[in-house]
C-alpha cells in the first residue's frame, strides 16, 4: 500500500501500486489535465511511471522550470516525428533542449528551405492537435540498433552502439515514430501547443568538422503565447541592435577575413576603449593595485610548469624559433607570478595586487567566433592579488564591492552570481579544493550575495565565483570572476617569508571586472542600442551653423566645449540644417548644438538632445555646467 508524500507534506494511501498521472488525479482535475511528468523521490520520470512502495512525490506542470524543459525536450521529438512524415529519406541524429527552445539534426540530400519549414511547423501543428499518447518503451541494446539500421536510421544506430553492451536503451513511441531518449517527455503531443521553427542551420555530426554537415532546425517553445510573444519581440530588439550592424553603422569597428577574430578598431571606436579603460585604471588606483604589462610569448617549458599546455593547449597559439617552442599567452597569471618572483617578498608585502589590461590570443573555433563576443585576440582587464590565505576573505570582499561599483557606473544593477566548482580535470588535492571551495562561498555569504551552486565548473586549477549582469532586454552575460588558487603560485616557484620567517607559498586570486574589453563593449552596445550615455560617448556634441556666416562662431563653441574636457564637433558643410540634424540624430550624438545668427549675436546655442527634446537656446557657461552634471552622474543614465 503506497504511501505519497507530497510536496506540502500532505499524504495519500493507495491500495496498490500508482502512476505519477494517477496521484495527479487525486490530488484533482485540473492537476491531472496539466500534468507533464513527475519528480519520484527527487528522479524526473514520466506520468505513466508506476510508484510500487512509499515515496516522495512532485506533479510538474508547465509553471515549473523542469516542466518547461519536458515541453522543449517533448517538442524536439514532434519536430522529428514531422520532419520524418514529410521527408522520409532523412536521418534523424540528435534533438536536445536548449535556453529558450530546442534544435534537432537532421541528415538529408539537400538544403531545407525556408518553404520547408513552414510546411513542417504546420505538420507539427496538425500532430500537435491529434493528441497522439508519448509512450516509454525499454528494449534491450542490441535489439534496438538491428531497428534503426532496418529502418535506415545509421546516425541513431550509431549512438546506441554505443551503450555498453547488455544494457537496455529507453525509447519514445508517438504514433509510428520511435525516437531513442531517456525522457521524460509530455503524456501526449497535445501537450505542445506554443512554438515555432526558427532558423535553419549546419553542423557537423559529433560537432567534428571531419564529419558530414548535418541540418539544425532550431526552434522556441513556450507554456503561454504571452511568453512567446515577449521572447519574439525580445528578438526582434536583440537584431536591431546587433553590434555588429551598429558598429558599421557607427564607424566603430570591423573584422574582416584575412585576421578572424581579431578586431579593428576605428577612431570613434577607439575612444570608448579608451574611455573605459582609463576609467578602470583610476577605479583600479583607488583600490590599491598596480599596473604591469608581460610579455605576449613566452616559452612552453613556462606553460608546462603552469599547467596550461596540459590542460589548455589545444586554445593556444605556438610558435617556433631558433629550436624553442614558444605560446602566445591565453591569460596572464603565468607572467604575473614571474614579476611576483623578482626579490623575496615578506608576508608585509602582501596582499600584492598587480593588473594589466592584459593582450590575450585564444584558439577558438571559426565557428564560435561572433562579432565582439566571441574572438581569438581579446583584452583582459586582468589581475592576481598575492595574498595569504588568511587574507583571502578580506580581499574576496574588497573585489566584490569593486565589481559591484564599477557594474553600477555603467548602469548595470541586476546582478547574477554563480559558484563553479572542482572539474574532473583539475590540479592540486581534494583537500587544497575543500578549503578554496570553501573560502569562496564564505566571502560570498558574508557579502549577502545569493548565488547558484554550479558543480564541476571551476577552472582546472581552482573554484571561481562568476558574475553575470542583465541587459536592458533581460539577456544575461557573464562577465567577471573571482578565481581563487592554492596550486599555480607553487608550481611557478612563488614563496614569500611569513611571521615566523619560514617561506611559504601564497594564494593567488585571479579576479576580472570586464572580462574581455572587447566583449564589454559589445554588451554595452547592444544594451545602449549604441546610445550611449554621455560619458562614454565617442562624440558627446555636435555643433551645427545653419549658414556660412556662423561658420567662425560654430567653431569657437566646439573649441570651448573642447577646452572644458567634452569631445566636440563643429559641422559646417553646407547642407540644410535638418539635415544634419537628422544625420547626427541617426549616430546617436547626445548633444545638438544648433548655431544661427540669433545664437550667435546673443552668445547662445540652441540645445537639442538626440531623443529630439528641444532645450531651447542657453548660454555656453550653463550647457557646460548640464553636461559635466550629466557626465559626472553617469551611473543614473537610462539605456535607450
Amino acid at each position: 500500500m503506497p504511501v505519497i508524500v507530497l510536496p506540502d507534506d500532505s499524504r495519500r494511501e493507495f491500495a496498490q501500486p500508482v502512476t505519477v498521472a494517477e496521484v495527479a488525479a487525486s490530488i484533482g482535475s485540473g492537476l491531472a489535465r496539466a500534468a507533464l511528468a513527475g519528480r519520484v523521490d527527487g528522479r524526473l520520470v514520466d506520468t505513466s511511471f508506476r510508484i510500487f512502495g512509499d515515496a516522495e512525490v512532485a506533479i510538474l506542470t508547465g509553471k515549473d522550470t523542469e516542466g518547461l524543459a519536458i515541453i522543449r525536450h517533448s517538442m524536439a521529438h514532434l519536430l522529428a516525428y514531422a520532419v520524418k512524415e514529410l521527408f522520409p529519406e532523412a536521418q534523424v541524429t540528435i534533438g536536445p533542449v536548449i535556453e529558450n527552445g530546442f534544435y534537432y539534426d537532421f541528415s538529408y540530400k539537400r538544403p531545407f528551405t525556408p518553404e520547408d519549414l513552414a510546411r513542417i511547423e504546420q505538420r507539427m501543428r496538425e500532430l500537435a492537435k491529434r493528441d497522439i499518447p508519448i509512450v516509454r518503451e525499454v528494449w534491450e541494446r542490441d535489439r534496438a540498433v538491428e531497428f534503426f539500421k532496418s529502418i535506415g536510421e545509421h546516425y541513431k544506430a550509431e549512438i546506441i552502439s554505443s551503450i555498453p553492451p547488455g544494457e537496455d536503451v529507453s525509447l519514445y513511441r508517438e504514433g509510428d515514430f520511435v525516437d531513442l531518449c531517456r525522457g521524460p517527455h509530455a503524456p501526449s503531443t497535445g501537450h505542445l501547443k506554443v512554438f515555432r521553427l526558427m532558423k535553419v542551420a549546419g553542423a557537423y555530426w559529433r560537432g567534428d568538422s571531419r564529419n558530414e554537415m548535418l541540418q539544425r532546425i532550431y526552434g522556441t517553445a513556450w507554456v503561454r503565447k504571452e511568453d512567446q510573444d515577449a521572447y519574439l519581440h525580445m528578438l526582434e530588439e536583440a537584431e536591431k541592435r546587433d553590434h555588429r550592424r551598429l558598429g558599421k553603422h557607427l564607424d566603430l569597428f570591423h573584422l574582416q577575413e584575412e585576421a578572424p577574430g581579431m578586431v579593428f578598431w576605428h577612431p570613434h571606436g577607439w575612444v570608448i576603449w579608451q574611455v573605459i579603460e582609463q576609467y578602470m585604471r583610476r577605479v583600479l588606483s583607488e583600490h590599491g593595485y598596480s599596473e604591469v604589462r608581460t610579455p605576449q610569448v613566452m616559452d612552453r617549458t613556462l606553460w608546462e610548469r603552469s599547467g596550461h599546455w596540459e590542460m589548455y593547449a589545444e586554445h593556444m597559439f605556438t610558435t617556433h624559433a631558433e629550436e624553442r617552442d614558444y605560446a602566445v599567452k591565453p591569460m596572464n597569471c603565468p607572467g604575473h607570478i614571474q614579476i611576483f618572483n623578482q626579490g623575496l617578498k615578506s608576508y608585509r608585502d602582501l596582499p600584492l595586487r598587480l593588473a594589466e589590461f592584459g593582450s590575450c590570443h585564444r584558439n577558438e573555433p571559426s565557428g564560435a567566433l561572433h562579432g565582439l563576443m566571441r574572438v581569438r585576440g581579446f583584452v583582459q582587464d586582468d589581475a592576481h592579488i598575492f595574498c595569504t590565505e588568511d587574507q583571502v576573505l578580506a580581499e574576496s570582499m574588497a573585489f566584490i564591492d569593486l565589481l559591484q561599483k564599477v557594474y553600477a557606473d555603467f548602469g548595470f544593477r541586476d546582478i547574477l552570481v554563480k559558484l563553479s566548482t572542482r572539474p574532473e580535470r583539475r590540479i592540486g588535492s581534494d583537500e587544497t579544493w575543500d578549503r578554496a571551495e570553501a573560502a569562496l562561498r564564505d566571502a560570498l555569504e558574508s557579502k549577502g550575495l545569493p548565488f547558484d551552486l554550479q558543480p564541476g565548473e571551476g577552472a582546472f586549477y581552482g573554484p571561481k565565483i562568476e558574475f553575470s549582469l542583465k541587459d536592458c532586454l533581460g539577456r544575461v552575460w557573464q562577465c567577471g570572476t573571482l578565481q581563487l588558487d592554492f596550486s599555480l603560485p607553487g608550481r611557478l616557484g612563488a614563496e614569500f617569508i611569513g611571521e615566523d620567517s619560514a617561506r611559504h607559498v601564497p594564494v593567488m586570486l585571479h579576479r576580472a571586472v570586464l572580462g574581455s574589453l572587447e566583449r564589454f563593449i559589445g554588451i554595452l552596445i547592444e544594451h545602449h542600442a549604441g546610445a550611449f550615455p554621455l560619458w562614454l560617448s565617442p562624440v558627446q556634441a555636435v555643433v551645427m551653423n545653419i549658414s556660412e556666416g556662423q561658420a567662425e562662431y560654430a567653431e569657437s563653441v566646439a573649441r570651448a566645449l573642447t577646452s572644458a574636457g567634452f569631445r566636440a564637433e563643429a559641422d559646417l558643410r553646407n547642407e540644410k540644417i535638418t539635415y544634419k540634424i537628422r544625420e547626427h540624430s541617426l549616430h546617436r550624438r547626445p548633444y545638438l548644438l544648433v548655431v544661427g545668427d540669433k545664437e550667435k549675436l546673443g552668445n547662445l546655442v540652441a540645445v537639442r538632445l538626440r531623443g529630439g527634446t528641444d532645450l531651447g537656446p542657453m548660454s555656453l557657461d550653463v550647457l557646460i555646467t548640464r553636461m559635466s552634471r550629466e557626465r559626472e552622474m553617469r551611473e543614473n543614465t537610462p539605456a535607450v
